[in-house]
């Protein structure tokens, strides 16, 4: 059974792109998305427990990631948050990890290694 993705991310090509992607694997399914932190928070607090995976972009329409990731500390074990991101410099991931994220990829070259994580994630959830 695939793990289920909730996905935080503002740009609709970057969603159009990353949620076939996502299902091509086998591994993951996207449950839901979406484009501001009032709006993802919003999401997860009526989603308590029922999401194995939470995508999220550092930068988005309202709002940033970091916001969304603090809000997901105290999720239950088999979650894990990861920000995907264009703008990650070293201060932007010590940042994400700091506000309790699991990983930070970089979308232009880390995909591979994203990809992989929800591979990993699906095998062992």
């Amino acid at each position: 059974m695939p793990i289920s993705v909730f996905l935080v991310e503002d740009n609709q090509k970057i969603r159009e792109n990353l949620i076939p992607a996502l299902a091509d694997l086998g591994a993951a399914s996207v449950m839901a998305t979406a484009e501001s932190e009032d709006e993802a928070i919003g999401w997860l607090a009526k989603h308590k427990g029922q999401w194995d995976l939470a995508v999220v972009d550092f930068f988005l329409k309202q709002g940033t990631g970091l916001g969304v990731v603090q809000w997901c500390n105290g999720r239950e074990a088999h979650q894990h948050v990861v920000v995907l991101t264009n703008y990650p410099t070293q201060a932007t991931r010590v940042a994400c990890r700091d506000a309790g994220a699991d990983r930070v990829f970089d979308k232009s070259t880390e995909l591979e290694e994203f990809f992989e994580y929800c591979l990993d994630r699906h095998r062992k959830p």
